[in-house]
Formats: C-alpha cells, structure tokens, sequence
C-alpha cells in the first residue's frame, strides 16, 4: 500500500485525525523535501508522530522511486508532501507505476500553496494564467518573459515560482528574479516588463509571517522581503473586485492597475514596424522600374502581399500576417538581387 499524504500549507499542525491516524499506522513514512522547504521544528514533530519510521527523501529517492516502490509492496508506506500530494508530475508518475506494479495507493488532498497565495492575494483564480518556474540561470528566462507576455495577451495573471533546492538549501531571491526579466526585456525588447509593471511579490503564505506586498517594479527592488519561500505575481486584467481586495489584503506600494492594456501582441509589434519598412521599399522599386513592364506582376504581388499581411493582423489570423509580409519582402529582396538595386535604404 502507498499513501499519498498531502499537509497543506499549515504543516502538521493543520491535518486531520484522521491524517494522524494513518501515519501513526505505517510502517514507513518518507517525507519529500525537493517541491517545498520543511521547518526542523516540523520535521521534529513528525518523527516524534510517526517514532522511527520517518525518512526524508531527496529528489533522487522520488524521482527514481524504486526504493519507495519495493517497500510498498510489502509494507503501508506513506508520501508525505507539503500542499497537495499531485501538484508535482514526480508524485503522478510515481503512483502511476505503483498502480502499473499492482501496487494499492490511496491520497489525502490538501491545500496548495498556488490556489492558497492567489485567494490571499484577492485575486481571482479562474483568470490565473500558466505558472512558470524562474530559475537562477539564465537559459530558463526567455521562457518566463515569453509565458508572461502570452498570460498578459489574454488577460490573464501569471505565477512566477522562484527557485528551491533543498540539496543547496537555495531559495531565489525576488530582487534576482525581477532583475533577471529586466535583463530579458533589454534582449528581447518585446515591451512587456519595465519598472511600471505592476507585480505582487507574495511571501511565507501560510506561515504567522506570512507578508504580501504589491507595486511597481521599481519601487519593489527597494523593498526587504524576509525569508522565503516568496511566489511573484504579474497581473493581467484586474477586475475591480481584485484590486479592491488587494488593497486590503496587501500593502500596496502603488494604486493598482492593469498591465494587460500595454501589452501590443508581438505580431502586432512586427506588422507596425515591418509594413511601413516593405512599403517604401516597394515605392522605391515602382519608381525604378515604372516603364518596365517585366517586373511589373513581381510589384503587384508584393503590394497584395503588403495588403494581405494587414488585413490578416486584423481578422487576427497572425501567422498568416507574418507569412504575408515575409512574402513581400521576399519579392522585393529577390528584385534587389536580380536588378542589382537597394530600395532598402
């Protein structure tokens, strides 16, 4: 038998009886400390419930699972987790082949520190976006500045899970975090982070010291966030219910506001800068070539495709916009060559 044992984000304190009754029970208990730091004080406690059956498991002992699995099969093991026992893909994959090895298991859901931060926060959680994790290196970064731009089209908020290694006893810091996704804007120059964006960094949630603090990046950078673990989060279309409660359940650095209606979609940005581009060019090529007549089907079809790429962006048919004006350019470009001509300039 394999227990999947979540303790939400009260600890130990906040389980059931139920919950007790089950690790006082077991034959094993392995407690998995790589998704969520575990005080010592809680891990006191727990061994003191559990007596000698207690084990904490790094990520290696989880993510390979075969001693878990072998103990399983002839004993009641349990998986104790911080939050809810299936927020991590590890934990899934785990019961999935304790369920494939004939192996019985059973789950205790309990509260995760994702839903839990965004209801402290006032926020809605039907309009949460994809959360991404930020890592300290800087391979990761693009993915979190483009998954941000992605929740913000749509107006939704998006939940920056900072970096935790229990190995390292690691935590990222919030300051690094901003500061890496301003180093992105600099590269990526997409107009979608800047020191008026308006972010909540959310720290401790559960805990007697638990603190919320919200406004613009430049204000927070000035900001001492405490001990972690701390989550950011960037707002998309706030309803006014949302920024009412955050200004209530938050200090609020500065009035909140909506960062969704500054963001242009990347297509949009590329359309504005690359149609005008194409088109005096194309003005160029027309007043080289006016008389002649053999270039002339080459001309009108970089002008329908500068049209099409337009009229595209508009129906919202963006690959097709893009594809379009990358199709016109290419016209042009391949006159350039052919006629030994720079309109581009």
């Amino acid at each position: 038998m394999l227990w999947f044992i979540g303790l939400g984000i009260s600890g130990i304190d906040g389980i059931s009886n139920d919950t007790i009754k089950i690790l006082k029970k077991a034959d094993l208990v392995f407690f998995e400390n790589f998704t969520s730091p575990m005080p010592k004080s809680e891990q006191s406690k727990i061994k003191k419930l559990v007596k000698k059956k207690f084990r904490v498991a790094p990520r290696w002992i989880v993510e390979d699972g075969k001693m878990i699995l072998s103990e399983a099969k002839k004993r009641t093991v349990v998986l104790l987790v911080y939050g809810d026992p299936y927020i991590a893909t590890t934990h899934i994959e785990l019961r999935t082949r304790a369920e494939i090895e004939k192996i019985k298991t059973k789950t205790i859901h309990a509260a995760s520190a994702i839903p839990s931060l965004v209801g402290e926060c006032g926020l809605q959680y039907y309009k949460i976006g994809r959360p991404v994790t930020i890592m300290r290196e800087q391979q990761s970064w693009s993915t979190v500045y483009h998954t941000i731009y992605e929740n913000l089209v749509k107006g939704m908020h998006s939940i920056l899970i900072l970096e935790y290694s229990g190995i390292e006893n690691f935590f990222l810091d919030p300051k690094d975090a901003i500061s890496s996704l301003s180093s992105t804007e600099n590269e990526q120059k997409r107009n979608i982070i800047d020191e008026s964006t308006f972010t909540i960094v959310a720290s401790r949630i559960g805990s007697r010291t638990q603190s919320i603090i919200a406004g613009k990046l430049s204000d927070l950078v000035k900001m001492n966030f405490g001990k972690p673990p701390h989550t950011i989060i960037i707002p998309g279309r706030m309803h006014f219910t949302e920024t009412d409660a955050l200004k209530v359940f938050a200090k609020c650095l500065d009035e909140p506001f909506d960062n969704s209606s500054k963001i242009r979609k990347i297509s949009d940005q590329m359309i504005s800068k690359y149609v005008p581009k194409a088109r005096n060019a194309l003005d160029e090529v027309i007043k080289m070539f006016k008389d002649d007549k053999s270039v002339q089907p080459v001309i009108e079809n970089a002008c329908l495709y500068i049209d099409d790429a337009e009229k595209f962006q508009s129906e919202g048919k963006e690959e097709l916009a893009i594809l379009s004006i990358g199709y016109a350019e290419g016209l042009i470009d391949a006159l350039r060559l052919s006629k030994g001509i720079d309109p581009w300039t």
